[in-house]
């Protein structure tokens, strides 16, 4: 059982087992996982996985902002600006447009692009 520099939310090292200690005394590895939130595993000395406990997973998981939130406000935002009267316009402009007039304006907006 080594201890490596990985520190835990409260500051501890986290104590750290090889994966066949961690096989053949897994009983303890988990008890221990309980008790201090987490323990490192390890193959050839070098860390491979983390055992956390689940009160320090859901912890973990607080942390983390919702990815749906900001796709939610970012959708809502593009909603606002195209119940914006000019870009209605521009959506009737597009859907009535010919195949040419379409392909003059992708050109055109490329161009811009450079």
């Amino acid at each position: 059982m080594a201890t490596h520099a990985l520190r835990n939310p409260r500051g501890g090292k986290v104590e750290a087992f090889s994966a066949t200690a961690a096989k053949n005394a897994f009983g303890n590895v988990l008890e221990k996982a309980l008790a201090d939130g987490m323990v490192l595993i390890t193959r050839h000395d070098a860390a491979r996985a983390v055992l956390l406990s689940v009160e320090e997973y859901e912890a973990l998981l607080a942390r983390v902002p919702d990815p749906l939130q900001a796709l939610g406000a970012e959708f809502d935002a593009l909603v606002t600006r195209m119940r914006k009267p000019k870009a209605r316009m521009a959506g009737r402009t597009l859907f009535k447009a010919t195949g040419a007039e379409l392909g003059k304006a992708a050109v055109a907006g490329a161009r811009k692009r450079g």
